[in-house]
């Protein structure tokens, strides 16, 4: 009997415990760098399935998880365009899904093509990515406008396989590819020409004409956030709304949340009751609280499609229907049970939605809750007090995943929650739902609603925007290594331990491989030069012991991709480079200057160089024969001297940097006629470690007897994948390489950073550094003329 009572009760299949160990699964597979053979994974899901269920269930939790991602992970890399249909025109027929997103100048929709015989193989009925622009010259938007959600079209488009860039703080546009399951990118040729098949229908159509008539209904210009409030439609925010929302942390409200999900719950159970208490005979078949429960159920699972079934709403559906599967199986269930039970579904039906940063913070903000703020029917209610307490914990709580995530902490986010939290939650956000609902019924009733949804916004943005503008509101963190994630969390879940628990000041200490983590600065006399990858285009970041220069700043298009925005800056904060003391722009070309207004109007900047007669705003002369020094590193102006002329690609500014321990070169775009004039003038200057290959390898540039005299080990080449070019050319990359160097390109590895240091010249590739089972370099073969460099990469560390 003694035995009998000393057994210790299995573990329930879907508590806490399991639904962590599932998610630890899921977490190692996806960190791995490649995917192991798919039965090795289906052996690992099988072993798991069964220990999970009469074995060791946190053991077989973590195999069945681990084996679960890499099979979706296996079929989603699979599903992939392959390398030889690339940058191939294809005729596809498919329908649009999800809102096309129109910009100024270009409209991004995503297609599910038709799984006909007429259609190529390898997509069909897979969804693909497009991009439809307007011509250069155009007035007006052009055929891209009658693109609608839910029609059907047929295309002539160009696709690639996804990929994307790879710098440090940059976005994984590979990753997302992955979770969403695209399995192509591409943009459509010949707009004119493309022709609609059917119109549109289903619920995206619902949700964009739904969205068409508040853009028409209400006047204001808040109107946009009154369509993401009711309808998720972020498409008519711009970059400076999401600049303010990200400087006071407000991101997670302006978007569909988890709250609007309970309000449409709550409303459709009220209902349920009411009709459920006028007739009360109905509740011999269905007692009213069942009743209740599945109109809550039914009008979450409802919002939820309305809002394309976003992840944060998915939670909360899930969530409503395992308590209201609690009540009819008349089961009491714990918060954090339901928390679990919800998290286990939603990981068994896409266990890659753990790419999406909205997972992380959606349920770790409601564990912090149930954990800080458990439910006590005998507690006094004190609603401004538990809200206060409630914003506290989701602050202190969430600011590990935040700055890991985003790469910045909102230092006004807690000021603004206050006020958005309520405010926005219980009158913006309640007003839309109800314009929503009243104008899904009767046509032209839902104005009224929206229009006072759009007043009481505008009576609180004009404040938030005055606080992101105080210059203080966002703190940009550099890019910190694994283990400070983890550590600031145990420092947070010490912290908010009830009181009495001892040395909780020290708990800080924990947050500091976070907040302020090493940044590996050279020494004095040392020197690092990180290439950034920007795509067709060029920037390097040079940075001392104590200063940074930034060298060009990558392509911008007007009213699209901005690298200066997209790459750069981002870079530059996971780097942790606050100001920059120099700038010099090679020339005025578009993919070494297109960044430069985003970066001059984000970083304070000393001092800028150009070329004289480039016309570059704000800039001075670039001049051969300046020079300067700083922290024992020399740097110095070789072309173009004070009479020339500017001749664009020519007169790019050449900057020789020398250490006491190697040199390096930048180049520009200059061609080989100015290479020999280099070469006549000083050959000793050219001479160098590491050199920018001119002109991104063109066939101009490059010159024999220049490669010679520079005897470089390496010779690095920053172009875009695929361009229209054909950078670098084959014969100038085998040039450079018979001449000993060895040719990295960035969009093979991704951002080069090369160190020049007493411990020797090391070269590290951020795609060899970081890598990523989804990474499209390391699963396609390389171009055959590209060989592996007769002195290998040294990885740092």
């Amino acid at each position: 009997m003694a035995s009998i009572l000393d057994e210790t009760p299995p573990r329930p299949l879907f508590g806490p415990a399991a639904a962590l160990a599932v998610l630890a699964g899921i977490g190692a597979c996806l960190s791995l760098p490649a995917l192991p053979p798919w039965p090795c994974l289906a052996f690992a899901f099988a072993c798991g399935f069964g220990a999970w269920l009469h074995g060791d269930r946190l053991a077989g939790a973590f195999s069945l998880g681990l084996g679960l991602a890499g099979l979706h992970a296996a079929a989603g890399l699979a599903q992939q365009l392959p390398q030889a249909l690339e940058n191939q025109e294809r005729m596809l027929s498919g329908r649009i899904v999800g809102l096309p997103q129109s910009e100024p100048r270009r409209t991004r929709f995503r297609m599910r093509v038709d799984a006909g015989a007429e259609m190529p193989p390898a997509l069909r009925g897979k969804e693909v990515q497009l991009s439809c622009y307007d011509d250069f010259d155009a007035a007006e938007p052009g055929p891209r406008t009658a693109l609608a959600a839910g029609a059907r079209w047929r295309i002539r488009a160009r696709l690639r396989a996804p990929r994307g860039l790879r710098n440090p703080g940059g976005f994984d546009s590979e990753a997302y590819a992955l979770a969403q399951r695209i399995a192509a990118t591409g943009y459509v040729r010949e707009p004119g020409l493309a022709r609609p098949l059917s119109p549109p229908a289903g619920i995206d159509a619902w949700r964009e004409r739904l969205s068409r008539r508040i853009a028409a209904q209400v006047p204001q210009a808040s109107s946009k956030f009154v369509r993401a409030l009711a309808l998720g439609d972020t498409q008519a925010l711009a970059d400076r709304d999401w600049e303010v929302l990200r400087a006071n942390g407000l991101t997670h409200l302006i978007a569909i949340s988890g709250f609007h999900v309970g309000l449409v719950a709550g409303f459709f159970a009220l209902i349920a009751g009411a009709i459920w208490r006028l007739h009360p005979a109905w509740a011999r078949c269905l007692p009213r609280q069942d009743a209740a429960g599945a109109a809550a159920v039914a009008g979450a699972l409802t919002y939820a499609a309305v809002a394309g079934f976003a992840l944060p709403t998915m939670r909360t559906a899930l969530m409503i229907a395992v308590v209201a599967a609690a009540r009819w199986s008349r089961r009491p269930q714990r918060g954090v049970e339901s928390l679990a039970l919800a998290a286990m579904a939603l990981l068994f039906a896409d266990p890659l939605a753990v790419l999406a940063p909205g997972f992380w913070l959606s349920f770790a903000g409601v564990a912090w809750l149930l954990w800080c703020l458990p439910p006590n029917p005998g507690a006094v209610r004190r609603p401004v007090r538990d809200f206060f307490g409630a914003q506290a914990i989701a602050t202190l709580g969430l600011l590990p995943l935040s700055a890991t995530l985003f790469g910045q902490a909102s230092l006004a986010g807690p000021l603004a929650n206050l006020a958005a939290v309520p405010w926005w939650s219980l009158v913006v956000v309640p007003l839309s739902l109800l314009g929503l609902g009243a104008e899904s019924l009767c046509e032209g009733t839902g104005a009224f609603f929206w229009r006072w949804a759009a007043r009481a916004f505008d009576a609180t943005w004009p404040w938030f925007e005055a606080l992101a503008d105080t210059g203080v509101a966002a703190y940009g963190l550099p890019e910190a290594a694994w283990y400070a994630l983890p550590l600031a969390c145990l420092g947070a879940f010490w912290l908010l331990l009830p009181r009495g628990t001892p040395a909780k000041p020290l708990a800080l200490l924990l947050w500091l491989p976070l907040l302020w983590p090493q940044r590996g600065l050279p020494k004095s006399g040392e020197a690092e030069l990180t290439t950034i990858d920007v795509g067709q285009g060029l920037s390097v970041l040079v940075r001392t012991s104590e200063h940074a220069l930034l060298y060009d700043m990558g392509p911008a298009v007007r009213d699209g991709y901005d690298a200066g925005e997209r790459a750069v800056l981002p870079t530059l904060r996971a780097l942790g480079v606050r100001r920059l003391d120099r700038i010099v722009v090679s020339h005025a070309d578009n993919d070494h200057a297109g960044g430069w207004e985003a970066v001059r109007r984000s970083l304070p900047i000393a001092d800028a160089l150009a070329p004289q007669g480039s016309r570059v705003a704000q800039t001075r002369p670039c001049l051969a024969g300046t020079e300067w020094r700083w922290d024992g590193v020399r740097f110095r102006i070789l072309h173009p001297p004070p009479d020339f002329p500017y001749l664009g690609n020519e007169a790019s500014c050449v900057l020789r940097i020398e250490t006491a321990h190697g040199a390096a070169l930048l180049t520009g775009d200059i061609g080989e006629v100015i290479e020999r004039r280099l070469l006549r003038q000083a050959r000793a200057d050219v001479r160098a470690d590491v050199v920018w290959v001119a002109h991104h390898g063109s066939r101009g540039s490059s010159d024999p007897a220049f490669v010679a005299a520079t005897g470089a080990r390496y010779a690095l080449v920053s172009a875009g994948y695929s361009n229209r070019f054909g950078h670098p050319n084959p014969g100038v990359v085998e040039r450079w390489q018979e001449a000993g160097a060895g040719v990295p390109t960035t969009f093979e590895s991704g951002a080069l950073r090369v160190r020049l240091t007493a411990d020797g010249i090391t070269l590290a590739a951020r795609r060899r550094q970081v890598p990523r089972l989804w990474d499209a370099v390391r699963r396609r073969e390389r171009v055959s003329y590209r060989q592996e460099s007769t002195r290998p990469l040294v990885p740092e560390g």
